[in-house]
């Protein structure tokens, strides 16, 4: 299957050379010249990943991710910026972000990083028995859902997926080192922040019930704590 590619960047000469070298390298890449237009063009069609510049005009990229996060949650983004702060990093993806590129850079090494991505986040099988108790929650794993009585959350895949790894070794430290490779594909610092970010997400899903707690162990890893 074609992977389709939402490219948005308002400067005219790396959009040509990066539309050109995807679609070279086998890719449907759409670029659009500002983040409206992104939104618009969103709606109008189905995507496998999204690249955004952080800074335009109209609308920046952080933004506009929060736009498209509200419409698919599971979605893949590469944000592409000239910061290359710490903190400027940290916050892509504090609003969505699954990698972070820093300009300039090489267009081999962003087609690795797209690569990887996808590899990542392709759909997996799963076995059908992929139901576990949390709790007082009702954890879907194939269906990436979370009951707690009648109501039901549906998780992004990342989600999905952490909370598997932890449910699955409920009461037991599970290694960061682990979780960053399973689920982000390495260890990196901004991977590790990502990581973070997430398990704040994973405590407000399972905050219904006051006896499940995660343990931070500060350096080393987690525990999902279910005192039964």
């Amino acid at each position: 299957m074609n992977t389709s590619i939402l490219f948005v960047e308002d400067d005219q000469n790396l959009g040509w050379l990066l539309k050109e070298n995807l679609d070279n390298r086998g890719f449907n890449t759409v670029w659009c010249k500002d983040g409206e237009e992104g939104m618009r063009m969103f709606h109008k069609q189905k995507f496998n990943l999204c690249i955004l510049d952080v800074m335009m005009p109209v609308k920046d990229g952080f933004s506009l991710s929060k736009e498209i996060r509200s419409v698919n949650a599971e979605i893949p983004i590469i944000f592409l910026t000239a910061r290359g702060r710490d903190e400027d990093k940290i916050k892509g993806f504090e609003n969505g972000g699954d990698d972070y590129v820093t300009k300039p850079f090489s267009t081999q090494e962003l087609y690795m990083r797209i690569n990887a991505i996808l590899k990542r986040t392709q759909p997996k099988q799963v076995s059908n028995d992929k139901i576990l108790n949390v709790g007082k929650y009702v954890f879907d794993h194939n269906k990436m859902t979370l009951q707690i009585g009648e109501t039901v959350k549906k998780l992004s895949s990342k989600e999905a997926e952490l909370l598997n790894i932890l449910a699955a070794s409920k009461n037991e430290l599970v290694q960061r080192s682990a979780i960053l490779e399973r689920v982000w594909g390495n260890d990196d610092y901004f991977a590790a922040k990502s990581m973070d970010v997430y398990i704040s997400k994973i405590r407000k899903l399972l905050k219904e019930d006051s006896e499940i707690e995660i343990l931070n162990a500060y350096g080393i890893g987690f525990k999902l704590i279910i005192n039964e």
